[in-house]
């Protein structure tokens, strides 16, 4: 099948989307599909099946960045790209985004897919915003939402319906990671890690920061690791007593992530909102290592509610403070969620993920080009689609 996948955001900065995209196509051309990836970047050094659209802009978006391309030249440049490939199917990311994947959506005439990753709260002004944006939407054959909460943001903003087919990860190689001295746990140093961007507050930095010092004054020889790629001044400024107790490990690589997450004693995602789902929560699963994380929708789900990992208040270091002292002094129970976090981990894989993708491209180009997504045999297809998943788990 010859498949092209447009990214609305830079593939010069490093993000979730990005990366889905990434390993999605990477997985289709190892069985070997024909698959083209269009985004925006500045980079000379892409890969023969990536095209750029042109450099990006940045604009502030849902508590981060965005880095998008709207200019005149990546529409010319996405019109070609589509001209110049017969594809079987275009899958867009993000198609409510002004960027690349919008632009396609609007000028393919191949069928057309949709993945949605955001999740947005509710308002006005959103509201008024999508409202005109109904009628271009019905463009796109089959939509994807990777999370119960990326779907509610659909359907309140834009109407129709979508089947849920979450982000996937490579959990074999979190899985046989191995472990670096630097950072593994002992039974005298517990290590606790965070992982995400540093100066972006909604990914809950200082809620972590926060934690440090009632953990130590319960466990002096706990270990707080702190990677990702920003820089937060006033937070450094604030761990700083603490000595060689907290380390600032910077950008870290895929294989040192791996081996950060498989030799941790609990990794600790304290967002405060804006995640349409957690795949460094999958991530640390997969690893074995036991999740702390925030009681945030998309977290919920993907920990089970609280089965596959622990769940404390949102934005409060004290009650982070108290479920990791109690985690930490209990073995078993760590050793209960390792092998409980693994076991879920394993619907997340890359292989069942792309299965479920590839069957919705065959409804898609079973449908025709352009299809609407908001009539009721589409509605139809993607309700009887989850009943016979739910029928087969």
């Amino acid at each position: 099948m010859k498949i092209g996948i447009v990214n609305p955001y830079s593939w010069d900065v490093p993000g979730g989307v990005g990366f889905h995209i990434r390993d999605l196509a990477l997985k289709f051309r190892s069985r070997g599909h024909d698959v083209r990836v269009l985004t925006p970047s500045s980079s000379r050094d892409l890969p023969d099946w990536i095209s750029s659209a042109g450099q990006s802009v940045s604009v502030p978006f849902n508590g981060s960045v965005a880095n998008i391309s709207v200019s005149p030249a990546a529409l010319r440049r996405t019109r070609r790209w589509l001209a110049d490939n017969a594809f079987d199917v275009v899958h867009v990311h993000e198609p409510v985004v002004p960027s690349v994947s919008m632009a396609a959506a609007m000028l393919s005439s191949a069928p057309l897919v949709g993945t949605f990753h955001a999740a947005l709260g509710r308002s006005v002004s959103r509201a008024i915003a999508s409202a005109p944006m109904r009628l271009y939407m019905e463009r796109i054959g089959v939509r994807i939402a990777v999370s119960e909460e990326a779907r509610r943001t659909l359907i309140e903003h834009h109407g129709g319906d979508a089947v849920i087919i979450p982000n996937g990860v490579e959990t074999a190689s979190f899985r046989r990671a191995s472990t670096d001295p630097r950072w593994m746990a002992t039974d005298s140093r517990p290590v606790i890690v965070f992982l995400g961007r540093l100066d972006e507050p909604r990914k809950g930095l200082s809620v972590f920061a926060g934690a440090i010092e009632g953990v130590l004054d319960k466990m002096p020889g706990a270990r707080f690791l702190i990677a990702g790629r920003g820089d937060a001044p006033e937070i450094r400024r604030q761990v700083a007593r603490f000595g060689d107790s907290v380390s600032f490990l910077g950008g870290i690589s895929d294989e040192e992530k791996a081996s950060l997450l498989t030799g941790a004693s609990v990794y600790v995602a304290p967002q405060t909102g804006g995640e349409s789902f957690g795949i460094v929560l999958v991530e640390a699963m997969a690893a074995g290592t036991a999740v702390v994380a925030s009681d945030i929708p998309a977290f919920r789900a993907v920990l089970e509610d609280g089965r596959a990992g622990v769940l404390f208040e949102t934005g409060s270091s004290a009650a982070l403070v108290d479920q990791l002292l109690g985690l930490l002094a209990d073995k078993a129970r760590l050793e209960d969620l390792s092998k409980a976090g693994q076991r879920a981990s394993l619907q997340y894989d890359w292989e069942v993920v792309a299965d479920k993708v590839f069957e919705v491209y065959r409804l898609a180009i079973d449908m025709g080009s352009p299809a609407a997504s908001g009539t009721r045999r589409t509605r139809d297809l993607i309700r009887g689609r989850q009943e016979h998943q739910e029928r087969e788990q």
